[in-house]
């Protein structure tokens, strides 16, 4: 299904050199975005832009580092460069399928650092580094990865998603005046190499528990992002949308 005003944007995939960012960039490609495949994994990034191009889809792989303040800035400068400017910004990208398994009170300091730059710092870098293109080209729109693991007290990998929660209603009062909309979506179990690495064996418990018993798709993430994007979502912002099988139910 074709979703008005995505097509002729330029939308930047952060993390988009495999899982759900890989299907982020491809479903909006899809939609006749020019899409960034922003990604630190240079051969996973370029892979993906080369498979868009060979679909006769427009895409240009930047090499990026979400906890680098000067990494993000000039990622964004090459885009406005190149493509004239910044539409969408989808900031999935994170530590997560070999993140280390530790509890807040062990954890290597070092580690945590620079776990928490990446997962909760690199959202609010990459706006900092596009809102400017985006309010210049009257408006955009800005879906942000967070995760059910926000919800349920998860170590630090729920810490970060919970504080991406809180960024998105942040950044959803600041930029809404420059008709810069902010959502995110959080994600339940999703099939996808990073949660057979993470989650493993316990998959299948965690799946059997939900009202709706099976795993997550890159398919159902691709469909809320690409609401969130679209004019469909014109008059919605500040949302954190569960897509999750019924994994998290709240008043």
């Amino acid at each position: 299904m074709q979703l008005d005003g995505i097509e002729g944007k330029v939308a930047i995939v952060t993390g988009a050199g495999g899982g759900i960012g890989e299907a982020y960039a491809k479903g909006l490609a899809g939609q006749g975005a020019r899409v960034v495949v922003a990604e630190i994994d240079k051969e996973g990034g370029s892979r993906v832009a080369e498979e868009i191009r060979a679909a006769g889809q427009e895409a240009l792989f930047i090499e990026v580092d979400v906890g680098s303040p000067e990494s993000c800035d000039a990622m964004a400068e090459r885009v406005v460069s190149e493509l004239g400017g910044v539409d969408f910004l989808v900031n999935n990208a994170a530590i997560f399928g070999d993140m280390k398994l530790d509890s807040l009170l062990r954890v290597d300091w070092d580690y945590y650092q620079r776990f928490m730059n990446v997962n909760q710092n690199g959202a609010l870098l990459c706006t900092r580094a596009c809102f400017r293109s985006m309010r210049s080209r009257g408006g955009g729109a800005i879906v942000n990865q967070s995760s059910t693991a926000s919800w349920m007290g998860a170590g630090y990998y729920g810490l970060a998603k919970l504080a991406m929660n809180g960024l998105t209603h942040c950044l959803a009062r600041e930029l809404g005046a420059q008709n810069i909309r902010v959502n995110a979506i959080a994600p339940g179990p999703t099939k996808t190499e990073a949660l057979d690495k993470t989650a493993g064996a316990f998959a299948d418990q965690i799946v059997a528990g939900l009202p709706l018993s099976r795993v997550g798709t890159t398919d159902d993430m691709v469909n809320a992002c690409l609401f969130l994007l679209s004019d469909a979502a014109s008059w919605v912002t500040g949302q954190i949308l569960a897509v999750d099988g019924g994994q998290i139910v709240r008043a």
